[in-house]
């Protein structure tokens, strides 16, 4: 299983981004997908996570109203539509697949595959 993250980049703030991660083989299908960021000395820490069959989507509270999760089943990609970007949202993003809960995971430790990350930089 293969995660390809991408669609980061320099963005001033009050900008938007949108983040795409594809997923292969297109026979994986299914699970919890999710975006997580870093940032230089910090956690990883959770964005979003949505369950891939029912559309059931989970947020944090500090990107709740700006940034929503979405898939493409027939493409088998996650997307985050990044709006009203500010300098704290600078990290490094990642998307993630959790192929063992039936309930949507906050914890990094929770997700078996990762992509390879793609730098968001907002600046002021």
């Amino acid at each position: 299983v293969q995660l390809q993250a991408s669609g980061g980049g320099l963005v001033q703030a009050g900008g938007s981004l949108r983040l795409s991660c594809a997923a292969s083989p297109l026979t994986f299908n299914g699970y919890t997908r999710a975006w997580f960021r870093q940032a230089p000395g910090k956690e990883r820490e959770f964005v979003a996570a949505i369950n891939w069959n029912s559309g059931i989507t989970l947020y944090a509270d500090s990107v709740k109203g700006r940034f929503t999760i979405s898939r493409d089943n027939p493409k088998n990609t996650l997307y985050l539509q990044m709006n009203s970007l500010k300098p704290e949202d600078t990290a490094v993003y990642y998307c993630a697949c959790d192929i063992v809960h039936s309930t949507l995971r906050r914890n990094a430790h929770d997700y078996d595959y990762w992509g390879q990350g793609t730098q968001v930089t907002v600046s002021s």
